[in-house]
């Protein structure tokens, strides 16, 4: 089993936060850092210092980290136009020496989109151009050296590009897809993802999601097990109650609740929890979302204590 650092910095990050946390999650020996890519605080945060860009960022860190992989969780396609969201991961994959991973959905958060002026179609559109925003990236990235591209649709049209740069991971980086959409979502992840991602929700949820991700691929003559299955879930992991206890009243969150709903309570029970993860919905990829960015305590332990029992 895979794991991974998720951090949510439009609660309240800058840089060098974000910065010490990849840092920190190198040295401890996870596959990767992540982060989610939003321009607004959710629920009661200030969101001070932020936001801060999650390419930007991602650009530092593939210079000031040289082992773990880089990602979002998940870009919006609201936000970015296709062609230069292309060009920005495939120079940050160059950048980190071919460490980059893009997750990218709909979009979802329509007051972020009107807090920074961003537009935010009705569903059935944003999906519309995720498809082909995924469609025009992968076409991009998938294009031989010296050839041209070119994509005439609904949302977005490209003409004789060059198709540059190309991202140092051939054919192209890994694309995560995610989500509990019961159609179109798993149609898209059969289509384009590496991975496909359930977050925060049960095992029972997230099974049947994956199911539903199986049957599209097989419609479509691709082999179910190509795709990574991946889950995020909260973390709040300690070394006895009264720890755990800490860390839900840093969060603001309730213990009982982050313990039936996330990955809560001593290095023991969360490897348990997580083995039926793995036995009853077959995910094999875990991001441990890290909602203190000031607890590397937390990062360690999990590293020393629950990684090595499930790897």
């Amino acid at each position: 089993m895979d794991f991974r650092i998720f951090t949510e910095p439009q609660q309240g990050a800058d840089y060098d936060d974000l910065l010490r946390v990849a840092q920190a999650a190198e040295a401890a020996g996870y596959d990767a850092f992540f982060r989610s890519d939003h321009y607004l605080a959710m629920g009661e945060a200030s969101g001070e210092p932020g936001p801060t860009d999650a390419w930007l960022t991602l650009a530092g860190l593939a210079r000031e980290t040289s082992r773990i992989r880089l990602g979002t969780l998940v870009s919006s396609a609201t936000f970015r136009l296709p062609g230069p969201l292309a060009v920005s991961v495939a120079q940050v994959d160059r950048m980190s020496g071919g460490r980059v991973e893009l997750g990218l959905g709909s979009g979802w958060f329509d007051a972020e989109h009107a807090a920074y002026g961003i537009p935010f179609p009705p569903l059935g559109e944003r999906f519309d151009r995720l498809t082909e925003q995924l469609e025009i990236i992968t076409g991009l990235w998938g294009t031989l050296p010296g050839e041209r591209y070119s994509f005439d649709g609904a949302h977005y049209t490209v003409t004789d590009s060059p198709a540059l740069p190309k991202p140092v991971q051939q054919p192209r980086p890994p694309i995560v897809v995610g989500g509990r959409g019961k159609k179109r979502t798993p149609e898209l992840a059969a289509r384009y993802a590496a991975e496909f991602n359930v977050p925060f929700s049960g095992v029972d949820a997230a099974a049947e999601q994956f199911e539903r991700v199986g049957a599209a691929c097989e419609s479509v003559g691709r082999d179910p097990s190509e795709l990574v299955r991946s889950v995020a879930q909260v973390v709040c992991v300690g070394r006895d109650d009264a720890e755990v206890a800490r860390r839900a009243l840093t969060l603001g969150r309730d213990v009982d609740e982050l313990r039936s709903e996330g990955l809560a309570g001593s290095p023991t029970q969360v490897v348990d929890r997580l083995g039926t993860w793995r036995e009853r919905a077959g995910v094999s990829r875990v991001y441990c979302q890290l909602l203190d960015l000031a607890d590397l305590d937390q990062v360690d332990l999990i590293a020393s204590d629950v990684v090595p029992q499930l790897r």
